[in-house]
């Protein structure tokens, strides 16, 4: 289908902004008399708070507010997290925080503050923390919920039975910080009893309501604003950060400014969960899946964060990526004496995605079969899982289904499949590898992948026409860098008939903006777009029927075309402004569940890669990258691109380099700087292929299914299959640093010589 804006790579919204350096981050608000803070941390894993003198630092020059376990409101940041505790339960954690006319000397109270602890038994260990006998970190113990999420379909006990082969393998991938540039920041300032936020926000409206409760305050007396992002992935923020900059600033009656140092980014901030994974595949000869069941062990720190949902999405790949009737996950989500995962793009898919795909690589391998043809074999079809629907029919079908018996609303799996092979040449791999010499060698992996496809929670758009003739939409999401401030508006003017630069939008402010939720999930454009679609349509419907009394013809009879009302058979016109000046404002409202009664909407993918393993060093290079992508009708196919390639080279350091690293005797982070937490650099970016699949979803609109998240799950996968591939040695312990290679290698070499 052609259209005039919706699959035109038109500049981003904000991009003029960006590059004159007008755009204001949370770091540039700057109001009058307004004091900086700094927080007290912790320096033990785990302790309870007997006391806090603070008199010295109440009585330096400068210092306007200390804030306590002991003075502070007693309500909730989320139900596991005070705004500060008696209890720290990691190094690093929040004992304090100052308010003073500088930081300098904010920095100086903090040295001057006194506290006594009671040191307690602490668990780094995710093992030892769900054993009967570890330390209760949280009361209801360590154990997330007192037992796993068991989640499954059909009988694995049956399916392992009908099995010729069985497989099973064990992984573990580690804690890896987002590392945004931009770092966490928060200014408050209060008008009486009102409270406005200026803050790092992917949800202005879940803020709210999160400082409310945490303060103990009406809804309607907290104000937040998300100014622009300097990136998001997820992770931004699930933190105490404005509550306690909030507190601040009622206590010292001015404005209050916190900015994490980077330090403070990586141990305060919130990573992607450190995961342990068994996984289990029952085969025949043929190569048919009889049975997956797969076992993950998540770390969620010291505090809860998303890790519920995290846990959840570790496993939905094992469920529902290969056809098979008898599948089984088992999420244990547990505590520790470590610094807090939560969201991280994608949240845990990677995880999962690399345990499963490994395991189906080996799978593959002692089944002869080639590993494209296994998959092609097995994958999801458009007709869904084996099986019965559960969900009433009158109910949205889960985006992360268990049940089987329900189609997908599209599935453009294969088209990945044989697309990113033929990128990648993978039927001329082992030609053009087999004459290899010398200690560098080649070779090729891939890995598939599913995700949820759009569909989210309850939102809200409206599109205004307003008095002068402009268009806006304005919603309470936040464009945290995905580029929904681009595509919501080239869908809203593709619907209205006016050009993409004639939407102006309005984003992130509680004061001005419907009720929406948070920017995650890959659902934002998916489901406020839709809420703006529908809106569009009322408005259009609005202007028509003005037009049509104005004009003396039937509204049916009249188009809007390059911003113009005319006469679909004559000559007859009138300007949007023109409509507005008779009309005044015409706003209208869309509210919606996004989702399908009928069908489960997924976005899938598959990634290649070939890389060189240098046997002497260890080293690994990536020299070309295919992603494949179904993400439905593309958008904007220079944001697609970009986010694809963001997302590969993001997780390029999952794969091979970056790993928090936490000192088991101490709990002490031992590399919280860019300098120690080995990010790719553009030096190690490969040479990167993006294809989309030639798929329109339905329910989508304007055929369109997430992608923001997707790019980051096939990674690992695709990498650590190639250096396989390669070498002939698997790493089943991420990331694949040159020690852990070499180390595979010569236990490889002693065993050829046993």
């Amino acid at each position: 289908m052609a259209y005039n804006v919706v699959g035109k790579s038109v500049p981003r919204y904000d991009l003029p902004e960006k590059l004159t350096g007008e755009s204001k981050y949370a770091g540039d608000i700057k109001l009058p008399g307004m004091l900086h803070a700094k927080v007290l941390r912790s320096p033990h894993p785990h302790a309870r708070i007997l006391s806090i003198d603070a008199s010295a630092a109440e009585a330096l020059t400068g210092v306007h507010a200390v804030l306590t376990p002991f003075n502070t409101p007693t309500g909730r940041v989320a139900p596991d997290l005070a705004i500060l505790d008696t209890t720290v339960r990691f190094v690093g954690d929040e004992v304090a925080a100052v308010a003073a006319d500088s930081e300098d000397a904010a920095q100086e109270a903090l040295a001057s503050i006194k506290v006594e602890y009671e040191v307690l038994p602490f668990v780094t260990d995710p093992r030892e923390a769900i054993k009967s006998y570890a330390t209760a970190i949280h009361s209801g113990g360590n154990l997330i919920g007192g037992e796993p999420l068991i989640l499954s379909r059909g009988n694995i006990e049956e399916g392992f039975a009908e099995a010729d082969l069985v497989v099973e393998e064990s992984f573990t991938t580690p804690a890896h910080a987002g590392a945004a540039l931009e770092p966490r920041v928060a200014v408050a300032s209060w008008d009486g009893d009102r409270l406005t936020v200026w803050k790092s926000s992917r949800g202005v409206h879940a803020d709210k309501l999160s400082l409310a409760s945490a303060l103990q305050i009406g809804q309607e007396n907290v104000h937040v604003i998300g100014p622009t992002m300097g990136a998001g992935y997820g992770n931004k923020d699930e933190t105490r950060l404005a509550a306690i900059v909030s507190a601040l600033a009622k206590s010292a009656g001015r404005p209050v400014r916190l900015e994490l140092t980077r330090e403070e980014e990586f141990v305060a901030g919130r990573k992607r969960h450190s995961t342990e994974t068994t996984v289990k595949v029952g085969v025949k000869n043929d190569g048919t899946v009889t049975a997956i069941h797969t076992i993950t062990l998540m770390d969620t720190g010291a505090y809860l964060s998303s890790g519920p949902g995290v846990v959840r999405r570790a496993g939905q790949g094992a469920l529902y990526l290969y056809r098979c009737a008898n599948v089984q996950y088992d999420g244990y989500l547990t505590y520790t004496n470590q610094p807090s995962g939560g969201s991280y793009r994608a949240l845990g898919a990677p995880q999962g995605h690399f345990a499963l795909e490994s395991t189906m690589e080996k799978v593959a391998e002692a089944l002869g079969m080639d590993s494209l043809e296994f998959r092609l074999k097995n994958h999801v079809g458009p007709e869904g899982q084996p099986g019965e629907r559960i969900t009433p029919a009158d109910q949205i079908i889960d985006t992360q289904p268990v049940e089987g018996g329900v189609p997908f609303s599209s599935n453009g799996l294969q088209q990945c499949l044989e697309l990113g092979s033929e990128a990648i040449d993978w039927q001329g791999r082992h030609e053009r590898n087999a004459n290899q010499s010398g200690s560098r060698l080649r070779g090729v992996g891939m890995g598939m992948f599913i995700y949820r496809g759009g569909p989210g929670t309850p939102t809200n758009a409206w599109m205004t026409l307003n008095a002068d003739g402009t268009l806006q939409v304005t919603a309470g999401t936040m464009d945290v860098g995905e580029g929904n401030s681009t595509a919501i508006p080239q869908m809203v003017a593709e619907e209205l008939g006016v050009a993409y630069e004639d939407v102006k939008v309005l984003f992130g402010d509680s004061d001005i903006t419907p009720e929406a939720p948070i920017t995650s999930g890959s659902t934002a454009t998916f489901s406020t777009g839709q809420a703006a679609l529908n809106a569009t349509k009322e408005l259009k419907s609005k202007i028509l029927a003005a037009a049509s009394e104005s004009m003396g013809m039937p509204a049916n009879n009249l188009e809007i075309a390059n911003g113009v009302v005319k006469a679909k058979d004559g000559i007859a016109s009138m300007t949007l402004a023109e409509v507005a000046a008779i009309t005044g404002q015409i706003r209208t409202e869309a509210s919606l569940t996004p989702g399908s009664t009928d069908f489960i909407v997924n976005s899938f993918g598959a990634h290649f890669a070939e890389v060189e393993v240098d046997t002497v060093t260890g080293n690994v290079d990536v020299l070309h990258y295919v992603a494949a992508h179904d993400s439905g009708n593309v958008i904007n196919p220079q944001l697609a691109t970009n986010q694809v390639e963001g997302g590969v080279s993001q997780m390029l350091g999952f794969a091979l380099t970056e790993q928090m690293l936490t000192d088991p005797g101490s709990g002490v982070t031992l590399n919280g700087s860019f300098l120690e937490h080995k990010g790719a650099t553009i030096q190690e970016f490969p040479n990167i292929d993006v294809i989309f699949a030639d798929v329109y979803d339905p329910v989508g609109p304007f055929g369109m299914k997430a992608l923001g998240e997707p790019p980051n799950i096939g990674v690992a996968p695709a990498i650590i299959n190639a250096i396989y591939d390669a070498i002939g040695v698997r790493i089943h312990d991420l990331p694949a640093t040159p020690d852990k290679i070499l180390d595979a290698l010569d236990r490889k070499e002693r065993e050829g010589r046993a």
